[in-house]
């Protein structure tokens, strides 16, 4: 317990496939928690069971999970229980649930400890060949669909450090392919089902990963190297940009659309673009 009395958070890191990864910290510490706050109470269920975890109460704490959802756990801790949060798989807080309670104990004066272990972002960036020694830009899970989607690979091709970004396999073609048409020799990485049976790591530029054949299954963590957007800027000059955008209109995309994938794939201001294709928009009506 803390000196305030309340009991203590800890933010517990499980394994993101292989069990052998759970540290003995973590066991320990999920055997001694008064209460466990878990994304999926099914899996931390079979979790502890195969540790031999048993007679802690959980409780669902989930992307979904409301105000008063987080408010009942910080009351477990002001009364003095010891909560250990989990996720699914790997460390809480990237790309997972758990930050409104965290936020919400910090501001109670809570104690918050972490038990660090495993991590796809980390394991994903040390395989890759990619880390380049320096600092690195995680971004999760880019937005599916429209201008949102556009504006986050902008952002991505903006991006001069290496990036590690996650993605469901379903998606995953599709998220190569508009990388790729942003940056197309830009080096990547495809981290696949990270510490299980069957992990895979596929390299090459963002051009070559786009056009490789087959589904992906698993789980997906994708790594691009450091790339210099002034450099890729500078290459392309006014004509090229004409003939990107004529041929985004000529694909049926709406001028703010064409805009968005032609200002990410150039790394010209967005605005600029848009001028210019609202006026070879105009000129192609004339």
């Amino acid at each position: 317990m803390t000196e305030s009395g309340s009991g203590i958070l800890w933010v517990v890191a499980t394994p993101i496939g292989n069990l052998g990864d759970m540290s003995p910290r973590a066991v320990d510490t999920l055997r001694r928690a008064t209460r466990i706050a878990a994304e999926d109470t099914r899996r931390t269920r079979a979790l502890c069971t195969h540790f031999g975890i048993s007679g802690v109460p959980l409780d669902a704490l989930h992307a979904h999970s409301s105000g008063a959802d987080v408010a009942r756990v910080l009351e477990h801790l002001a009364a003095g229980a010891d909560v250990a949060l989990v996720t699914d798989a790997g460390t809480p807080l990237v790309s997972d649930p758990g930050d409104a309670l965290v936020k919400a104990c910090v501001d109670a004066g809570v104690r918050v400890v972490a038990i660090p272990g495993p991590s796809a972002v980390l394991c994903a960036l040390a395989v890759s060949g990619l880390a380049g020694g320096g600092g690195f830009r995680f971004v999760g899970f880019i937005a599916r669909e429209g201008s949102a989607r556009h504006r986050a690979v902008g952002m991505i091709a903006q991006t001069p450090e290496p990036v590690v970004l996650f993605e469901s396999p379903e998606r995953t073609a599709r998220t190569l392919r508009d990388l790729a048409d942003a940056m197309p020799e830009r080096p990547a990485c495809v981290a696949r089902e990270l510490t299980k049976v069957y992990e895979e790591t596929l390299r090459g530029t963002l051009a070559e990963l786009a056009a490789r054949e087959g589904d992906y299954r698993g789980e997906i963590v994708i790594v691009l190297g450091a790339w210099s957007p002034e450099e890729h800027a500078d290459a392309i000059d006014d004509e090229a940009i004409d003939a990107r955008i004529d041929h985004e209109l000529e694909t049926g995309a709406h001028a703010k659309t064409a805009a968005e994938r032609v200002a990410a794939w150039s790394g010209r201001p967005k605005r600029e673009i848009y001028e210019r294709v609202v006026r070879r928009k105009s000129a192609r009506k004339g």
